[in-house]
C-alpha cells in the first residue's frame, strides 16, 4: 500500500514504480461530506460491491462521470479513504487524476460535485466535461 493525499491505494506495479504499460495512479481527493455520503450509500450495496468511479462518453460536453455500485475488477486501481473504497479502471486514470469529489447542498446544486483540473470545459450541470 502507498499513501497519497490522505488516501491509500493498491499499486499494480513492482518495486513501487508504475508498470510502463499502465497509466499513472490517479490522485483523488474527497471532502468529508462526500465521504459521509459515500459511506451512507455503500450501506445499501450488495455483498462484495464497492463504489466505482470512472468516465464514459456522453453528456453535454463529451464525457460524463460514473459513480456507482459495482464489483471490483482484477486490474482496478483501488483507492481507500478510511471507510470508503473506490475502484477505478486504469484507462480512466488519466481523466480522473487530481479530481476532488465534493457534495453540493444548495437549492440549485445538490449531489456530488466533480472538480476536475483536467477538464477544459464543463457543462452547466457539472456532470460532464471535455479535455
Amino acid at each position: 500500500m502507498n499513501t497519497s493525499n490522505g488516501s491509500e491505494f493498491e499499486d499494480k506495479s513492482e518495486n513501487g514504480r508504475p508498470a510502463e504499460s499502465t497509466p499513472a495512479f490517479p490522485t483523488i481527493r474527497i471532502s468529508p461530506r462526500a465521504q459521509q455520503e459515500l459511506e451512507r450509500l455503500s450501506a445499501h450495496y450488495q455483498d462484495g460491491q464497492i463504489t466505482r468511479l470512472g468516465v464514459k462518453g456522453g453528456g453535454c460536453s463529451g464525457l460524463s462521470y460514473i459513480l456507482e455500485a459495482g464489483n471490483r475488477k482484477e486490474d482496478d486501481y483501488i483507492v481507500k479513504f478510511e471507510s470508503v473504497t473506490l475502484a477505478i479502471e486504469p484507462v480512466h486514470a488519466l481523466y480522473l487524476d487530481g479530481l476532488h469529489l465534493d457534495i453540493g447542498e444548495g437549492l440549485s446544486n445538490r449531489g456530488f460535485i466533480f472538480e476536475n483540473p483536467n477538464a477544459g470545459t464543463t457543462c452547466g450541470c457539472g456532470t460532464s466535461f471535455s479535455l
